[in-house]
């Protein structure tokens, strides 16, 4: 054996998920959508923070006046004032907490109920399966903003278990019930389909439990469809809840994007223009990056489109 024979070594292994996010940060446009998400969610972490705390800026940060009443955008409010001389800048800002607070909740409900129905129904078929696809069938039937108003009206201002379901808590509850189906769907036919490979046939002969069996083999090999459904749908719960608080049924004591398109319904009659624009813009740059953010995840994740 030569010198050189000895000094050559076998390729080193790429997982799954290495590969992916080699593949994801090769896309310049969507580590730029990364980075306005990430804002986002670091703005929301500081208000939270801000308020837990009792940091000067913390509950003062939307509810003080800072000017005339609908003062128009100038040094002092960048995007001017409301009917009491709120900072619309501020309300803006506030509502991002609002919202990213509801849909990263409702996500973690989905997740939790579609994630075990979807796989206990694949893996286990027969009657089981019957259950869970007669259940969320039934669901899709019925269009989803007429079911999530439906929930909303049913658990707003109600008390379950001594606790009374205010604000955003019925909002992420209503969004987070009734969004799990695609995910359950999704969820079962991947299962469906690994528990006939040779790993699953594998770990029964060996004696497995079922439940080691799903929740150790076959949902770690599906849980990337779990990510991308996040990603995907996160954009959608934000604006169920912009729909819900426009309604009326989301926070009453706190600014949100949707009570802010409500008041400025109205304003834009007077020519009061700001506030409807700043609640606009706000909305509009969320959903963008997470789409685009979403659909690069998709197609670096998913087996079929990185084939294709």
């Amino acid at each position: 054996m030569t010198e050189n024979t000895r000094e050559l070594k076998p390729p080193k292994g790429v997982s799954f998920w290495q590969d992916g996010l080699h593949r994801l940060f090769r896309r310049p446009i969507a580590i730029v959508c990364l980075i306005v998400i990430l804002l986002y969610f670091f703005l929301a972490a500081f208000i939270y923070l801000a308020e837990f705390f009792h940091w000067q800026i913390g509950p003062a940060i939307w509810s003080q006046a800072t000017g005339p009443s609908y003062q128009q955008p100038c040094m002092q409010n960048i995007l001017g004032t409301d009917i009491f001389g709120q900072s619309v800048l501020r309300k803006m800002l506030y509502g991002a907490k609002i919202s990213i607070t509801v849909a990263f909740s409702a996500s973690l409900i989905s997740i939790a109920i579609g994630l075990p129905l979807g796989a206990v129904a694949g893996y286990f078929r027969g009657i089981v399966d019957e259950i869970v696809v007669w259940i969320y069938s039934t669901l899709s039937s019925v269009p989803y903003i007429l079911l999530i108003l439906a929930f909303a009206v049913v658990l707003h201002d109600k008390t379950i278990a001594g606790i009374k379901l205010a604000g955003i808590t019925s909002v992420y509850l209503a969004i987070g019930l009734t969004s799990w189906v695609d995910l359950c769907r999704l969820i079962r036919g991947e299962v469906i389909k690994h528990k006939e490979r040779e790993y699953i046939i594998a770990a029964k002969s060996y004696g497995c439990s079922n439940s080691r069996i799903i929740f150790k083999h076959l949902l770690p090999n599906v849980f990337h469809i779990v990510i991308i459904i996040f990603s995907l749908q996160f954009v959608s719960f934000i604006h169920a809840e912009i729909i819900l608080s426009f309604l009326g049924l989301g926070e009453a004591n706190r600014p949100s994007w949707g009570a802010m398109i409500n008041d400025a319904r109205i304003e834009l009659a007077r020519g009061v223009w700001w506030q409807m624009v700043a609640a606009t813009v706000a909305v509009f740059f969320i959903s963008l990056a997470l789409n685009i953010f979403g659909d690069a995840l998709r197609d670096s994740l998913d087996p079929k489109l990185r084939v294709q």
